[in-house]
């Protein structure tokens, strides 16, 4: 990614207003065409990396114009001090934009998503099982992982022993978002963040000591993939203990007005990426802290959208949101913003994947109409055999995809064979593996004449 340009520095805008300028300054607050070009950069909230390409009516001075943009920005933003004593202040505007869509997910992510009659509950504990597998793969993909999806999604689902690092992360990934959905943990403590780190981390680090444990050197930078550049220097580690002690009040302490529960996760999501308190791990945590926050805020259909696999559709963007934020006053307005138009990328995709769900049910119930006797998994099962000739199923990963108890699986497979749809096969000297019968087509054809 490309090194954004800096803003002028405060010293310099200081000098603007104290300066030869004045006048032009005061000419251009009263300059209809000119205040119309500032609300429309402020309503889409541009960085003077972007704003520097744009022309302002009547050749207007750029810096002047940037300087009535910060005046506009400043004189509406809220302002947080993450702990009283704390110097590090940030503040943001919530653009009407935001604002709208803060509405929508509100309307959606505990409103008709959550009902049954949208998702049935059978469906429900197989979209979660997907979503946590998806996001664990996305997340690790970020930090580095190279594993394919295929492949992290047969081994999540067969429960088989990670090969590499790679397949760690994704693993460890997983078994925390499972973790986190199912944690009773009402505050966010040190030791909570750093149990988190510790499942996500497990056997991935070149020194397993830093498994849970916050930096203590100054070596941790973050670097540019693309250019090699460093992007952020973090805190230094002398200051961890007291700053991660600062955003877990900030996380457990009301606000002194309103704030969105989403606007609060989103900036506990930044602080912990901007404070980089890991040797690694640290977006990793960061994500999870944020999935973690929701829940616990009752927005529980968030774990069924992943974030991660829309940054990392465009990682520059989600970098980029970070050093906007830091390079302009610590204005999170851009992260939020980010974050904010991620989130609503997720949940249209959600919706898309549970609409072409429901679709693929319709076709699963006629095949229930036709074999008496099976149930949905079952169904599902002989839909997966029918489109894929060489699958191999076991009970272990029926268990993972249905979020069931192995017993249940088991009877679902036996069953299967039992009416000779499929047939088990011994793979090594214990696995069983099933597969598709010689009599599976000839016995889907008295039922259906096609499944779609």
């Amino acid at each position: 990614m490309k090194k954004p340009k800096c803003p002028p520095p405060q010293k310099r805008l200081k000098e603007i207003i104290k300066g030869k300028n004045n006048q032009s300054l005061f000419d251009y607050m009263t300059n209809k065409e000119i205040n119309s070009f500032v609300k429309e950069m402020n309503n889409r909230y541009l960085h003077w990396d972007e704003f520097i390409y744009r022309t302002p009516p009547n050749n207007a001075d750029k810096e002047l114009v940037w300087l009535l943009i910060k005046f506009n920005r400043d004189a509406t933003a809220k302002k947080i001090k993450i702990n009283e004593e704390s110097e590090f202040i940030l503040k943001f505007n919530l653009l009407d934009s935001m604002q709208q869509k803060l509405h929508e997910f509100d309307m959606n992510l505990g409103g008709t998503l959550g009902s049954s009659q949208f998702i049935p509950q059978e469906e429900k504990n197989r979209y979660l099982i997907n979503s946590i597998m998806e996001e664990a793969i996305a997340s690790s993909q970020l930090e580095g992982a190279s594993t394919t999806r295929r492949i992290a999604k047969e081994m999540l689902r067969t429960a088989r022993k990670p090969k590499n690092k790679s397949e760690k992360m994704i693993m460890n990934n997983y078994l925390t978002a499972k973790m986190i959905k199912d944690s009773d943990v009402k505050k966010l403590t040190p030791q909570f963040m750093l149990e988190i780190h510790k499942n996500i981390t497990k056997g991935t680090l070149d020194d397993k000591n830093y498994e849970g444990k916050f930096r203590d050197s100054d070596d941790v930078v973050v670097v540019d993939g693309a250019t090699g550049e460093i992007s952020h220097n973090p805190p230094r580690h002398e200051l961890i203990d007291k700053l991660i002690e600062d955003v877990c009040e900030f996380a457990n302490k009301p606000s002194n007005y309103f704030m969105h529960p989403i606007i609060k996760a989103s900036i506990l999501h930044f602080l912990v990426g901007y404070i980089h308190p890991f040797v690694d791990g640290n977006g990793r945590t960061a994500r999870s802290i944020f999935y973690w926050y929701l829940i616990k805020e009752g927005y529980w259909i968030i774990e069924f959208m992943s974030i991660s696999r829309i940054i990392i559709k465009s990682p520059s963007q989600y970098s980029r949101a970070y050093i906007y934020t830091e390079t302009d006053e610590n204005d999170l307005t851009y992260f939020l913003n980010y974050q904010i138009k991620t989130m609503d990328i997720a949940l249209r995709e959600l919706k898309s994947y549970i609409s072409r769900k429901m679709k693929e049910k319709e076709t699963l119930f006629r095949i229930i109409d036709k074999i008496e006797g099976i149930n949905m998994r079952q169904a599902n099962v002989i839909k997966i055999l029918y489109q894929d000739e060489k699958k191999r199923l076991t009970i272990k990963e029926l268990q993972e995809t249905f979020n069931i108890v192995y017993e249940t699986a088991r009877k679902d497979l036996l069953d299967l064979e039992k009416r000779e749809f499929i047939e088990r096969r011994l793979l090594g000297k214990q696995k069983f593996i099933f597969v598709r019968s010689n009599k599976f087509h000839s016995l889907i054809s008295r039922y259906i004449d096609k499944i779609e």
